[in-house]
C-alpha cells in the first residue's frame, strides 16, 4: 500500500514537471543584471505572461527558446528614445535594466499587434529581442518565470 502511494506521488510530481513547471537554463548575458549566465529558472506553462513579467518563448524565425522581459502587450505602442523605453508615449521606469548597458539607439514607435507581446532583454546593449525579430505571437509562449532555482544563494523570484 505504501508503495502505491509513493508511485502516485512520484507520478503526480512528474506530471506537474512535464505539464506545468519546466526548468530553463540562462545561456547568455542578455538579461543581466536580473539573471546571469548559468542561472536556472522555473517556468509556469499555465500562466500567461503579462507586461513586466519574464517570459520564455520560441523566437519568431529561428524557433530558438529564449527568455526576455515583456514590456508591452497587444495594442500598445513601443518606442525607445535616447535609451529610454516609452510605452503608449509614457516613459517607463526600468529599475531592473542596467543603466550602463542601455544604448542610446532610437527605435520605433511600433504598435504591438493584438495577440502578441513585445519582449526586450534587460541588458539592451547585448540582447537579440523584439527590436530585431518583432513582436512575439502569444502562440509562441512557453510560459512565465516563477522562480530562480539555481544557484542556491540567489533562489527566489527574479526582479
Amino acid at each position: 500500500m505504501k508503495t502505491l502511494g509513493l508511485v502516485a506521488v512520484v507520478g503526480a510530481l512528474l506530471a506537474v514537471r512535464l505539464l506545468v513547471l519546466v526548468p530553463f537554463h540562462i545561456p547568455s548575458g542578455s538579461m543581466r543584471p536580473t539573471l546571469r549566465p548559468g542561472d536556472h529558472v522555473l517556468v509556469d506553462r499555465l500562466q500567461a505572461p503579462r507586461r513586466g513579467d519574464l517570459a520564455v518563448f520560441r523566437e519568431p524565425g529561428s524557433g530558438q527558446t529564449v527568455l526576455k522581459r515583456i514590456v508591452a502587450v497587444g495594442g500598445q505602442t513601443v518606442a525607445i528614445e535616447d535609451g529610454a523605453l516609452y510605452v503608449d508615449g509614457r516613459r517607463r521606469h526600468e529599475g531592473y535594466a542596467n543603466p550602463k548597458a542601455i544604448d542610446s539607439v532610437y527605435f520605433g514607435p511600433v504598435r504591438v499587434p493584438r495577440g502578441a507581446v513585445f519582449a526586450l532583454g534587460d541588458n539592451r546593449a547585448d540582447s537579440l529581442d523584439s527590436r530585431s525579430f518583432g513582436a512575439v505571437p502569444l502562440s509562441r509562449m512557453v510560459g512565465r518565470v516563477v522562480a530562480r532555482i539555481w544557484p542556491p544563494p540567489r533562489w527566489g523570484m527574479p526582479g
